[in-house]
């Protein structure tokens, strides 16, 4: 999810775009600047005569819910009034004018071409140019964007929703309205939207405690599917080193394991430390992100020539936290923060939060692959904490004393 300064980013991302379409060495219009303000104030601030220069300004002019998003939820809170439940995300279409600017014929028509085509060509932004654009806003045109340095961090490349661009139809009058209000003479202008932009409150919220049992009735049904994944011990989840059985029917011929996750892509080939016509076992490497990932086999004889490939199964690789007692928690004019170590380390665009007893926070921001992470939580009481570390909607393991009555928590307990 983004920050709230996505609707910003947004802006900037496409202000940087059009700057790189008209700025390139091939561009026949020369110097052009591209502007994000309103266009009352770019027409006080515009030169006058032949030699105004050309410009083109793109203005927010409406931000709507977005109707497919808008049902997931609102914020919600306990009984008390202050414990935060949940904190859905705000999702947010944005509406844009893009005016051009120019003092002689057919210009304003070709700024307009220029920007329509790129819009046309990118109708959705590629995460890595979203990221590289936001890391470099200082080099951009212009270079005195004030939030340069800050929107880099809003999380916009790494929301799970990407951005797409379209068109919108605006009537005469819609337009003239818009003018109208705006008190700024019209200029040709093209209109159109971008969706959704995904805002997440950094706030802390409550998280349930692990289920200790549970109760299910298995019924007849439709046959067991062909393949199958097993874990160690019956885990939910995959730990880093944990050997995992992959059953089903296998032909003859080199094995290969495939983990892909849906964001980070596929990891490199696992090669099985067993295989036999009726399963493939293989190790979860040390380094592999923890997340939810598709697990597939692929059998090729001695030419290269695949035999069989498996479609990808389910398969959710956990995080641990290998030393609770070495995690600190300070004090510190927001309350709490948390400070721990993670196995694996997280890569950047990872959604990670940490589960204190009953309340969760978002992990602070970081830029790099890292093992050390910091959450900032509310004040919390003096005591021990259940900790279970959440990366990407998977949760760290606990350990359960089921000899006691009622069965109770044993591990990770972090203390405050």
């Amino acid at each position: 999810m983004s920050t709230a300064l996505a609707i910003s980013a947004v802006t900037a991302v496409l202000q940087s775009f059009l700057s790189s379409v008209y700025n390139a060495p091939s561009s026949p219009l020369g110097s052009v600047s591209v502007s994000a303000i309103a266009p009352d104030i770019v027409q006080s601030s515009l030169g006058s005569g032949a030699e105004a220069q050309l410009q083109v300004n793109l203005f927010l002019h409406q931000v709507t819910p977005n109707a497919a998003w808008r049902n997931v939820g609102l914020p919600s809170a306990a009984g008390d009034g202050s414990t935060r439940l949940k904190n859905p995300p705000l999702a947010l279409n944005l509406h844009y004018l893009l005016t051009a600017y120019a003092s002689k014929d057919t210009q304003a028509e070709a700024l307009l071409g220029f920007a329509v085509l790129m819009m046309h060509e990118n109708p959705v932004l590629p995460r890595s140019q979203i990221s590289s654009a936001l890391n470099n806003l200082a080099s951009s045109n212009p270079p005195s964007n004030p939030l340069a340095k800050v929107l880099s961090s809003s999380g916009l490349a790494d929301q799970i929703e990407m951005l797409k661009i379209t068109p919108s139809t605006l009537g005469r009058e819609e337009m003239a309205w818009i003018w109208t209000a705006l008190k700024a003479d019209y200029r040709p202008t093209f209109a159109f939207d971008v969706s959704v932009a995904l805002l997440e409150s950094p706030l802390a919220s409550s998280s349930p405690l692990p289920v200790l049992s549970q109760n299910i009735t298995a019924q007849p049904g439709s046959t067991a599917p062909s393949f199958q994944i097993q874990l160690p011990g019956g885990e939910s989840a995959a730990l880093p080193g944990d050997t995992v059985t992959f059953a089903g029917q296998f032909s003859t011929g080199t094995v290969q394991v495939l983990l892909v996750h849906q964001r980070l892509g596929a990891q490199p080939p696992i090669t099985p430390s067993a295989a036999t016509s009726s399963s493939v076992s293989f190790a979860i490497p040390s380094n592999t992100p923890a997340g939810n990932y598709t697990v597939s086999v692929t059998v090729t004889n001695g030419s290269g020539v695949v035999l069989q490939s498996t479609l990808g199964q389910p398969i959710a690789l956990a995080p641990t936290i290998p030393s609770p007692a070495a995690a600190t928690a300070a004090a510190n004019a927001l309350g709490t923060l948390v400070t721990l170590t993670a196995n694996p380390q997280v890569v950047t665009g990872q959604t990670v939060s940490l589960a204190m007893g009953g309340t969760t926070a978002p992990a602070q921001t970081f830029t790099a692959p890292t093992a050390t992470l910091s959450f900032q939580f509310p004040a919390l009481a003096h005591g021990s904490y259940l900790a279970r570390l959440r990366v990407d909607g998977v949760d760290s393991p606990v350990t359960v004393n089921w000899a006691a009555t009622p069965p109770s928590f044993t591990a990770p307990f972090i203390n405050v």
